[in-house]
C-alpha cells in the first residue's frame, strides 16, 4: 500500500462513522444521514468511488478523475442537509449545531480528505495537459466556495457579519442591472482609460529617460515620491480637478500605475548584455534599430510584469477613489451606499464582480505574455 494511500483511508474511517452520528435534529429527534433516500444514495456513491479507487485505483488521470467524480457527488448530501436547515425542516441551533449535528462536519472533514487526493493525483498529470492544468486550480476554488457555502449555512452565521455564496449569487442575479452599470462606470469608462493612459505614458517617459541620462536623476526620485502619495490623499484633488465623473478616476489611476511601468521599463532595458549591444554595433545599427529589435523585446517580461501589477491597482484605485465623489453609479459608490443600507449581500456581490473582472484583467494580460514572450526561459519546458 503507498503512502499516500492513508488519506483515502482515512475519509472512508470518517465517512462511516459520520453514519454512526446524527446529522440534526426535526422536532428534537436525532436525525442521521438516511433521513433522506437521495442524500443517502450520494454519501453511498462517494464511499463506492473511495473504497473502488482504494483498491483497485492506480495514480494517473483516469484515478483522478474518478476520485473528482466522488467528490462532486459527495458535496451533494450536505448542501441537501443545509438546504433542509434553511427551509426548516431541520432545526438549526446556531453555535450548537456542532453538539446536535456532528455527522455533517465529520462527513465534509472526509470530504476534504477526498479533494485532496483528487488534486494530488491531478497534479502529477497536470504537465502537458492544459485542461487537467485548470481543472486543478477550479477545482480547489470550488471546494473553498462549497466549505463557505457549508460554514456560513450549517453554522447559522448572520448574512449581515457572512452571507454564503448562494446569497451573494441571489443578490447577483436580482441585481444585475445596477451591477452592470456600475461595472461600466468603474471599470469601462475609468479602469480602461487610465490603465492605457498611464501605462502608455509610463512606458514613453521609459524610453525617453533611457535615451536622456540625466532625467533618470532628476525624474526618477519625484516618481517615487509621487507614488508614495496614499490613494486617501489623491483622490479628493483629483476630484477636485477633474470633477465628480470617471476623468477623476482615471486620473488616480495614472497616478498609481505610471511609476510601475516606468520602473520596470526601464529595468527591463537596462538588462541587454553589453556582448549584444556589441553585436548591434557591429552589424552598423543605430540607437532605433537596437532599441525596436534588441533591448524592447528584452525588456518585454518586464513590461508584462508592470502590466500585471497595474492591472490590480488600477481596479483598487478606481473602486476607493469613488467613495470621495462620484454619480450614483460605480462599484465604489455601491459599495459605500449599500454598506449604510445594511445590505451586505449587494456588497458582496460587488466585490464578487470586481474580483471576477480583475482576474480575467490579469489572466488575459497573463495569456498575452505567454505568446508574445513565448521565447523566454520562464516558458521553456524541459526535455
Amino acid at each position: 500500500m503507498k503512502k499516500h494511500d492513508y488519506v483515502l483511508i482515512e475519509f472512508l474511517f470518517l465517512t462511516v462513522v459520520s453514519f454512526a452520528v446524527p446529522v440534526g435534529q426535526v422536532e428534537g429527534v436525532s436525525v442521521y444521514w438516511w433521513f433522506d433516500s437521495a442524500a443517502l444514495i450520494l454519501v453511498l456513491a462517494s464511499l463506492g468511488i473511495g473504497f473502488f479507487h482504494l483498491v483497485r485505483g492506480r495514480d494517473g488521470l483516469a484515478a483522478g478523475l474518478l476520485v473528482a467524480l466522488g467528490t462532486v457527488l459527495g458535496t451533494l448530501a450536505p448542501l441537501q442537509l443545509i438546504g433542509s436547515i434553511e427551509t426548516g425542516e431541520i432545526l438549526n441551533l446556531g453555535y450548537r449545531v456542532f453538539l446536535v449535528a456532528p455527522g455533517l462536519w465529520i462527513y465534509v472533514i472526509a470530504l476534504g480528505l477526498l479533494a485532496w487526493r483528487a488534486m494530488t493525483l491531478l497534479s502529477k498529470v497536470a504537465d502537458g495537459n492544459r485542461l487537467i492544468a485548470l481543472a486543478i486550480p477550479a477545482l480547489f476554488g470550488v471546494w473553498l466556495l462549497y466549505l463557505w457555502q457549508v460554514i456560513t449555512t450549517g453554522l447559522g452565521i448572520p448574512s449581515v457579519l457572512l452571507p454564503s455564496p448562494g446569497q451573494i449569487g441571489d443578490a447577483i442575479s436580482n441585481n444585475g442591472s445596477t451591477l452592470y452599470a456600475d461595472f461600466y462606470q468603474t471599470v469601462v469608462k475609468s479602469v480602461l482609460s487610465g490603465f492605457a493612459f498611464g501605462c502608455g505614458s509610463g512606458f514613453l517617459v521609459a524610453v525617453l529617460v533611457d535615451r536622456v541620462p540625466f532625467m533618470q536623476r532628476g525624474l526618477l526620485p519625484l516618481g517615487s515620491l509621487v507614488s508614495a502619495v496614499p490613494i486617501v490623499g489623491i483622490a479628493p484633488i483629483m476630484v477636485m480637478w477633474f470633477g465628480f465623473d470617471w476623468e477623476s478616476k482615471a486620473a488616480v489611476i495614472v497616478v498609481m500605475t505610471f511609476f510601475p511601468m516606468l520602473i520596470n521599463t526601464l529595468a527591463g532595458l537596462q538588462a541587454t548584455s553589453h556582448i549584444e549591444k556589441d553585436l548591434m554595433r557591429s552589424y552598423a545599427a543605430s540607437y532605433w534599430q537596437t532599441l525596436l529589435f534588441l533591448r524592447l523585446p528584452n525588456a518585454m517580461p518586464f513590461i508584462f510584469n508592470a502590466l500585471k501589477i497595474n492591472s490590480t491597482l488600477a481596479m483598487i484605485g478606481a473602486i476607493v477613489a469613488e467613495f470621495f465623489g462620484t454619480p450614483i453609479v460605480g462599484m465604489g459608490f455601491r459599495i459605500s451606499t449599500e454598506v449604510g443600507r445594511m445590505n451586505v449581500d449587494i456588497v458582496w456581490a460587488t466585490i464578487a464582480v470586481a474580483a471576477v473582472v480583475g482576474s480575467l484583467f490579469y489572466g488575459i494580460l497573463a495569456l498575452l505574455e505567454r505568446r508574445v514572450t513565448f521565447w523566454h526561459a520562464s516558458y521553456r519546458r524541459a526535455k
